[in-house]
């Protein structure tokens, strides 16, 4: 499941996007004081899901799984999360970014069908 550096480079670019997208969201808010909570809450909570749910011995990670879930689940939670960035930056008001990120998710994943592929047989 050999991905290329410029892919392993570019998800890790675009997890860490999914999170200020996230953030970016949650501090659109019009209540203030929601504001200061969503724009926190939501990268945190993308995060620890992201952390915390894992499919075992998945080889584009460490291969632990702090709580081990199907390879389709696990799909799943990184779709909603990364997608869920790009739809951030659409509602905080930075629709070009959101659809950059979108597309750049896109081929991402376009370029690792192999750890598609595997996910899905997990």
């Amino acid at each position: 499941m050999g991905n290329a550096w410029w892919n392993l480079t570019l998800r890790f670019l675009l997890e860490l996007s999914a999170l200020l997208g996230l953030g970016m969201a949650g501090w659109s808010f019009p209540a203030e004081f929601w504001r200061w909570i969503l724009a926190l809450a939501l990268p945190l909570v993308a995060a620890v899901l992201w952390g915390t749910f894992a499919v075992l011995n998945d080889p584009s990670r460490s291969g632990r799984a702090p709580v081990p879930v199907p390879g389709a689940v696990r799909l799943v939670l990184e779709l909603i999360i990364l997608f869920g960035g790009a739809i951030g930056f659409c509602l905080a008001g930075h629709a070009v970014a959101g659809i950059v990120m979108a597309l750049l998710i896109a081929l991402s994943y376009a370029f690792s069908l192999d750890r598609l592929g595997w996910l899905l047989r997990q």
